[in-house]
């Protein structure tokens, strides 16, 4: 098989990050670092790029040291988010390699007295005819990378490849098998203090009097710290800060909070709201008359990120200049938000990654980064660690958006769709750090001179979208609109969520495809390939059909159920057969998942990925669900916000479509919607009724069959 010609232009990281430099540099160690500016959030990229380095520098991949991201140093690639880590940060890192690979052969050409077509290279060694032998490593000080990359590098094909393409196993993991301080949670800097920030128990309150003296009294306090709204205690120990903190706020009064909307009628409340309207894609026909018209409405709670362990920062300032250690998804655009709040130049800002334990989205970790920031001034340059409890994870960090998806389908005599309208209410999917004139932060809507909260957005359909992401079918239906109405208020805090829109979207699309399906008296399966003509769609459909037994015998209490999306409908492809059974409460037994992500870079890792999603994708369908009275968010404990059990995760077995000459797509969101709505047509399978309201519970069952009756 030929290599590929020449990309004509960068790929679109290294555009913005052009200099060699700033992703590969060789130590006197034998060793080789890459430096990528995507993060490692658990899913696996940092083993993935290692991959990638390896082959095209022709290095065991033991040599490889990947270099946590930074703004001192690494490339800015925004945020690690929308599972593009392995498409943007791949793909630069693939051409910045081979380009390196040239630039070292050139060199050893020069020394070595040989035609660089005749030299090889075998774990940094460079060969020639003769026995002549120089490394990358000899040659460094010689070969400048400190130069802007060029459109000339060729990466090697696919078939070339000796490490991409193969499962290895993570280079992260040793460290969290054997308790090695991998976390920024386990981290101490030397002289370490410790912060708690002060927040409201009610919804929208602000601090208003503070009352310090009882903090005072506490032993091993170094601190109390107030900036208008924000007040926080710097301690000597964690025991010291929880106990001034509990004592500050004893003597905390708060203003009135805000209402807060009734959580038994989300759909009435976003619909009420005041809203910017979108049309997202229309298609048109020649008109076909409508025998019939399905209307339906689909609806999705307010999730929380639920991370196992709840945000964590260190802040250490110097002079005018601040250090910050964070578990955020982008570093640079925190960077950003820092400095607007803090009232400081960029460059006196070093936002250092990383890594948490749970991240699926933005979750709090960039609020507990300006939180840690804010009271390290006060700690006469020692370091303050900020742990969040989970009572503040749960209450104040951002959520998921809840969503009302209404669904129109016109259908002919004979029940085949001819016309499809698809509506959204929801707020919108990201109000994350950097992005606008005015910070995200939490604590900058509490200072003295506070910022107006920033209601939060979705990114433009054409970067997937974010209410409306994979809202318009990938099907071959006659005639669709598609419309999305994002509320223009926000008494509930929300923004990323893994999947943003897509899992709401896909819930509601596959639940009406599946229910026409029944009404025609077609195979779920057969009814989804006929309206696809995307070939790959079709393989995974088919893959997953064939390794689950599609359909097995009907069984008493037992049900079966398809979903099927593209990932933004330009990502990965993903299939997914559930298993279910219908007790006292619902029951998931076995996930049956096909996936096509073009190259697997590292298979085992697209497995764990989709393992992940699909499991998290159950718990967000059975029991999770933000919970609220009119003023107070109420599941603010793992007991009022339950997650699947250990001994509620199903059998899931996956099946990857390699396609090594197809650009890496990721895999990290792939299986959230195909599995919400196999599992919610596995309901209708083994129950006969049509749950539409998320989760799915046994309350909720029993109610759609009083309505069905």
């Amino acid at each position: 098989m030929s290599a590929p010609p020449p990309d004509p232009k960068l790929p679109q990281s290294l555009a913005a990050n052009p200099r060699l430099s700033s992703w590969v540099r060789f130590t006197a160690e034998g060793r080789v670092a890459i430096s990528p500016g995507k993060v490692e959030i658990g899913q696996g990229i940092v083993t993935a790029l290692a991959q990638i380095a390896a082959d095209e520098l022709d290095v065991e991949i033991g040599r490889i040291e990947m270099i946590r991201a930074s703004t001192a140093a690494s490339p800015n690639e925004g945020v690690t988010s929308g599972s593009l880590s392995i498409q943007q940060s791949g793909r630069a890192l693939r051409h910045v390699c081979a380009e390196v690979r040239l630039h070292f052969l050139a060199a050893a050409s020069e020394r070595l007295g040989v035609d660089p077509a005749l030299l090889g290279v075998e774990d940094g060694m460079i060969y020639g005819p003769g026995n002549v032998a120089t490394s990358y490593w000899e040659l460094a000080g010689d070969v400048s990378l400190d130069h802007d990359a060029t459109t000339g590098a060729v990466v090697k094909s696919a078939a070339a490849r000796s490490v991409a393409g193969h499962s290895i196993h993570r280079v992260d993991i040793p460290d969290k098998v054997f308790a090695r301080p991998r976390f920024i949670h386990d981290h101490a800097l030397p002289e370490l203090v410790h912060g708690r920030a002060l927040r409201p128990n009610v919804s929208g309150a602000r601090l208003i009097g503070l009352d310090e003296e009882r903090a005072r009294s506490v032993s091993g306090l170094v601190a109390i710290v107030r900036d208008g709204g924000f007040a926080g205690v710097v301690a000597d120990s964690e025991a010291a800060a929880e106990a001034a903190l509990k004592a500050l706020r004893k003597g905390a009064t708060w203003s009135p909070g805000e209402p807060l909307p009734d959580e038994n009628d989300l759909a009435g409340f976003l619909r009420r709201q005041p809203i910017e309207t979108t049309i997202i894609d229309t298609r048109t026909a020649a008109a076909t008359k409508a025998a019939r018209t399905l209307r339906r409405q689909y609806t999705r709670p307010y999730i929380a990120h639920a991370s196992i362990a709840p945000s964590c920062a260190m802040a250490r300032w110097d002079g005018d200049r601040v250090h910050v250690w964070t578990h955020s998804q982008g570093v640079y655009l925190l960077r950003a938000d820092l400095a607007i709040v803090l009232k400081l130049p960029a460059e006196n800002i070093v936002v250092e990654h990383m890594e948490g334990a749970g991240c699926y989205g933005h979750n709090a970790a960039d609020d507990v980064a300006l939180d840690a920031a804010l009271l390290a001034r006060a700690a006469s340059g020692r370091p303050v660690r900020v742990q969040w409890s989970r009572h503040d994870e749960m209450f104040h960090a951002p959520f998921g958006a809840a969503m009302a998806i209404e669904i129109e389908a016109d259908l002919d005599a004979d029940n085949e769709i001819v016309g499809w309208r698809h509506a959204i209410w929801s707020n919108g999917h990201t109000a994350r750090p950097g992005r606008a004139a005015q910070p995200a932060l939490l604590a900058a809507s509490e200072i003295a001179n506070p910022y107006p909260r920033l209601i939060s957005t979705n990114p433009p359909p054409a970067n997937g979208g974010g209410g409306d992401r994979n809202s318009v079918p990938l099907y071959d239906f006659p005639a669709w609109t598609i419309t999305s109405h994002r509320l223009l208020t926000m008494p509930v805090r929300t923004s990323a969520l893994r999947t943003l829109g897509a899992q709401g979207n896909l819930f509601a699309i596959e639940s009406l495809l599946d229910e026409i399906a029944v009404l025609r008296g077609e195979d779920p399966i057969a009814f989804r390939l006929r309206h696809l003509r995307d070939e790959r769609a079709r393989e995974v459909i088919r893959a997953v059909a064939r390794r689950a037994g599609w359909k097995p015998q009907k069984q008493s209490g037992i049900g079966y159920g398809v979903g099927f999306a593209r990932y933004k409908n330009t990502g990965a492809y993903c299939a997914a057969i559930a298993e279910i059974e219908g007790a006292d409460d619902i029951r998931v037994r076995r996930l049956t998942l096909a996936i096509d992500v073009g190259e697997a870079i590292n298979p085992d890792g697209v497995i764990n990925q989709i393992e992940g999603g699909a499991i998290q994708a159950t718990s967000w369908v059975l029991k999770e669900r933000v919970r609220f009275d009119p003023t107070h968010i109420t599941s603010t404990s793992w007991a009022d916000y339950p997650i699947l059990s250990f001994s509620e995760v199903p059998a899931v077995d996956v099946e990857i479509i390699q396609r090594p000459d197809i650009e890496p797509a990721g895999a990290g969101e792939a299986a959230h919607g195909p599995v919400t709505a196999a599992i919610a047509n596995a309901v209708h399978d083994c129950l006969g009724v049509r749950a539409r309201d998320l989760p799915i519970t046994r309350d909720r069952i029993i109610a759609a069959m009083e309505l069905a009756s």
